[in-house]
């Protein structure tokens, strides 16, 4: 056993954590006995590092488990390479760890492999206590019902309109070469997933209008300035480009647009999202729960081409996130005050 594994094992963590580490376990990943699994956790997650294991150890799983400071200094340069090397020999991983600034490079080195391989991996990216206690309690067999009924329809649609109390009116417009992707939860091997999982997304041909982020903002931000009911960040797109952002707080503000400004597409959206799990009732002020919230989310940067189609690239990716939006894909309304319309959905293609 090795000294990470005795770590974990004699790490106390609150038993509630394990309904929700057995759903990412069993129900999530569907792990079998046969398969190996890379677990990676850091200090700030480690009690729930700890409850994943014991789920591993209780179905006798064959795994590997990483602390990221015992291997090398955070915020990471790159992602250590022990990790990367042993996941090359897996078929399951799972990375449970606070994100820190500037360390999405090192994320995506990890899920190059998993893109490579067609790995089945859970991104975790700052899971925490509530989110263990609220999005992954989820039935996500009814999540996934919900998301493929959403995903059907976007995916034909060529647009899909969205507002919100705050202020909010945006229009995405979208081509039939880019593919929509579901993310529900039940992951596989064609496309990692986030867990909590719950949404639907795909990069857009373009989107235009205001979003008013009443929400959340995205990757280590999401953790600094939390959740922005109180002093909303408005943002003006202009085919498919930032060009102006507002805040009261007038960090944020500027954080926000120096971080849009890294590169050449870093201003870009490259992600239009519908969130589907219905177990998530507001924000909470955590980016990996609050994009599956029911609503639209956008993000700017990085437009996950292995999986959409894009065929452009950026090495930051910031999602935006509002409240209680109304939507209407091709006119037709599926979405009232944050709330599915399930009567008014198709019936599902069998």
């Amino acid at each position: 056993m090795t000294l990470v594994k005795t770590l974990l094992r004699e790490t106390p963590f609150d038993p509630a954590f394990l309904p929700g580490a057995r759903n990412a376990i069993e129900n999530c990943l569907r792990i079998q006995p046969r398969e190996k699994v890379t677990l990676i956790t850091d200090r700030a997650c480690l009690e729930i590092g700890a409850a994943l294991a014991a789920e591993l150890e209780r179905l006798a799983l064959n795994y590997r488990a990483f602390v990221l400071e015992d291997l090398s200094p955070r915020p990471l340069e790159n992602m250590p390479g022990e990790v990367l090397a042993d996941m090359e020999t897996s078929d399951v991983s799972i990375f449970a760890v606070r994100a820190q600034a500037n360390e999405l490079r090192t994320r995506m080195q990890m899920t190059d492999i998993v893109n490579r391989r067609k790995m089945r991996h859970a991104h975790m990216v700052n899971i925490d206590r509530r989110i263990m206690l609220e999005g992954m309690l989820a039935d996500f067999d009814e999540v996934d019902r919900i998301s493929t009924l959403v995903w059907q329809m976007a995916g034909t649609a060529r647009e899909i309109r969205a507002t919100n109390p705050a202020g909010t009116g945006i229009v995405g417009r979208f081509s039939p070469l880019l593919k929509w992707i579901k993310t529900s939860g039940i992951i596989s091997p064609n496309k990692w997933g986030n867990l909590p999982g719950g949404e639907t997304f795909t990069t857009p041909e373009r989107v235009d209008g205001r979003f008013v982020v009443d929400g959340v903002v995205g990757d280590y931000l999401c953790e600094k300035y939390g959740d922005l009911g109180g002093t909303p960040l408005t943002i003006e797109v202009v085919d498919s480009r930032l060009t102006e952002a507002r805040c009261a707080n007038r960090e944020l503000e500027a954080e926000f647009w120096r971080y849009c400004h890294t590169d050449e597409n870093s201003d870009r959206v490259g992600e239009f999202a519908i969130g589907t799990n219905i177990a998530v009732h507001d924000v909470i002020g955590n980016i990996l729960q609050d994009e599956k919230i029911p609503g639209i989310h956008i993000a700017f940067g990085n437009p996950y081409g292995a999986h959409t189609g894009a065929d452009w690239y950026s090495a930051t990716h910031i999602d935006v996130v509002g409240r209680n939006f109304d939507i209407w894909i091709d006119g037709r309304q599926i979405m009232r005050g944050g709330a599915f319309l399930l009567d008014s959905f198709p019936s599902p293609a069998l």
